[in-house]
């Protein structure tokens, strides 16, 4: 059995800053530091972090009066920021840039009088956050189906945005389809799916055509990594999305001359380390991978946290 290894996979830009701003957070506040929601959707990263000192929280009632809390890469409504500023609790944030840019087209159209369409998926933390942006006239589509249902007002004053994560193809059939309804209808000036999600479902893409079996490394609650199951699911590869390598059925391997193997945004390369030996253990000999770009993306951290970085790298 060979083992293909999709890159780009695992950590993106977003994720290696918002772990960064909690591990250099408690570097220099110390324990305890609060995180409302989890940083990134990895249990593995969550875990590891916890026991360092931070505290996971969902609402910001669980927060003591005047703590430093995190707000986690998927970005936050915007009354979560009042709620922070009228209880004096010092806020670092780790929202993804690229989600930010989304709120700052979200903002900008609403205030020029747009009415507002946003393509996700309903109960993701990033969907709450964006659509907690604007009070009014924002109207959430996840689903081709869900186009055809929209009640609409102006329909010559209308944009859209998406949710970054979503899966490129999925998200396409739904801008056609909000075309095709409301032909004046206005979109971003680029796609807002992020680069590293894009990247990603490329490298799975290209992982279907070499493999019998292809396994996703990420957490069941991860948008990213549930569209690279799926995208290698319609492409005809059998998919599995694992949190590790425990979560492996020796029964998938059976007949199989190849596996594939990537990991969600939010997955750490010592999970893919960990799939790769027990693939090993199963008789896989061969392992080669598979790269259809290099990235290069770095996001800035919050200023606070800059020097501290810089001073912990000089004296390493």
């Amino acid at each position: 059995m060979k083992i293909y290894l999709a890159s780009p996979r695992g950590f993106c830009a977003g994720v290696d800053r918002a772990i960064d701003i909690v591990e250099l957070s408690l570097k220099t506040y110390g324990a305890p530091i609060y995180v409302r929601h989890e940083i990134v959707h990895s249990r593995h990263v969550v875990n590891s972090l916890r026991q360092k000192g931070a505290v996971f929280v969902e609402e910001l009632n669980e927060v003591p009066d005047g703590s430093i809390v995190i707000f986690s890469a998927h970005g936050v409504a915007k009354e979560v920021w009042t709620e922070a500023n009228r209880r004096k609790l010092k806020v670092i944030d780790a929202t993804c840039p690229l989600v930010i840019k989304v709120h700052n087209e979200v903002n900008r159209d609403y205030t020029q009088g747009y009415e507002l369409i946003l393509i996700g998926h309903a109960g993701h933390p990033e969907v709450i956050g964006t659509l907690g942006q604007v009070p009014d006239k924002f109207h959430l589509v996840s689903s081709v189906r869900d186009v055809q249902m929209l009640q609409i007002e102006n329909h010559r004053h209308l944009s859209y945005v998406t949710q970054t994560t979503l899966s490129v193809d999925e998200c396409r059939d739904i801008v056609e389809a909000l075309h095709r309804r409301f032909p004046g209808i206005k979109g971003p000036h680029q796609e807002d799916i992020c680069y590293a999600t894009q990247n990603r479902q490329n490298a799975v893409k290209a992982l279907t055509g070499l493999v019998d079996v292809i396994l996703v490394i990420g957490s069941p609650n991860s948008s990213n990594s549930n569209r690279l199951r799926e995208l290698a699911e319609r492409c005809g590869v059998s998919s599995y999305l694992i949190d590790s390598s425990t979560d492996i059925d020796p029964d998938w391997m059976k007949n199989v001359r190849a596996v594939g193997i990537s990991a969600g945004a939010s997955a750490p390369e010592v999970l893919v380390a960990e799939v790769i030996e027990y693939l090993k253990g199963l008789g896989a000999s061969e392992v080669e991978e598979l790269t259809v770009v290099e990235e290069d993306v770095e996001f800035l951290l919050p200023k606070e946290l800059v020097s501290i970085k810089s001073t912990s790298q000089s004296s390493a």
